[in-house]
Formats: C-alpha cells, structure tokens, sequence
C-alpha cells in the first residue's frame, strides 16, 4: 500500500522548505531575522495596551 505524499513544511519567515538544522527555518538568516523581530519587539501578543500611569512603584 503506498503512503500519502508527505506535507513540505515551510519557514515562517521566507515559505522556503525547512531544513533540520535550523528548523522550524531554512537558514540561519531566517533564524536571526526571527530573533532580531522577537528583541525589537516585531512580534506583539494581542491584549490591552499597557498603562505606564497605573501601574504602582
């Protein structure tokens, strides 16, 4: 009985098929742009915005 085609699972960051080393990226220049986006916060969580003013010291 054959097997049903396996799914190309693909970078986040380029849809370029991931390579083991570096997954779930292609390339270590996708891995960086990731983490660059995460350290100059690219990537936010959805919730309410933040109150400098409320919050107590």
């Amino acid at each position: 009985m054959s097997q049903p085609p396996a799914t190309i699972r693909r970078c986040p960051i380029c849809r370029k098929p991931r390579v083991a080393e570096y997954a779930p990226f292609c390339s270590s220049r996708c891995r960086d742009r990731d983490l660059v986006n995460w350290l100059e916060e690219g990537y936010t969580l959805p919730g309410p915005a933040h109150d400098p003013e409320g919050d107590p010291d």
